[in-house]
């Protein structure tokens, strides 16, 4: 794993190429000019990352309205993300990030415990990103239930 300096509130997202559902690319440059909402979950098809891509779903035309794209992201392959999405018809792309290069960069990689095994995956966070690039909000170790309406509230926040 290679060291990658992390960016905080406030800092303006680097330089990064990856592949998203729908047969593209995204770059930092896809970004700009509205607001951003990338969300980091741990699994495609498991129960809480179903749900909050339902949540982000029914919530989208209201994120749309204010100018803002979804981003859905976790290390799933694209086919993987492809079957998800279809599944549930969001009409938001989910990035694949086999090589962890966004989460490292938004650091939402931690040490998790289930059945009593250790091991290292991603921490379900949400970070809001403004027109110019700059990460203006973050949530970390996510609770799905009522997450939805808050980055929604957020959004709403940044603009008035």
């Amino acid at each position: 794993m290679t060291e990658t300096a992390q960016i905080g509130l406030n800092d303006t997202v680097p330089a990064f190429t990856l592949e998203t559902t729908s047969n593209q690319t995204i770059t930092e440059s896809d970004l700009l000019n509205h607001y951003t909402v990338l969300y980091f979950y741990p699994k495609d098809n498991t129960p809480g990352c179903t749900t909050e891509g339902q949540d982000f779903t029914a919530a989208y035309p209201e994120f749309k309205a204010l100018n803002t794209e979804i981003y859905g992201v976790s290390r799933d392959s694209i086919r993987k993300h492809e079957n998800f999405k279809a599944k549930y018809q969001f009409p938001f792309e989910l990035i694949s990030d086999p090589d962890e290069t966004l989460c490292n960069l938004f650091d939402v990689i931690k040490l998790k415990k289930n059945y009593g095994k250790t091991y290292l995956g991603i921490e379900r966070s949400t970070f809001l990103i403004d027109p110019q690039g700059k990460v203006v909000k973050d949530w970390r170790k996510v609770k799905v239930i009522g997450h939805v309406q808050e980055v929604l509230a957020a959004v709403q926040a940044q603009q008035t």
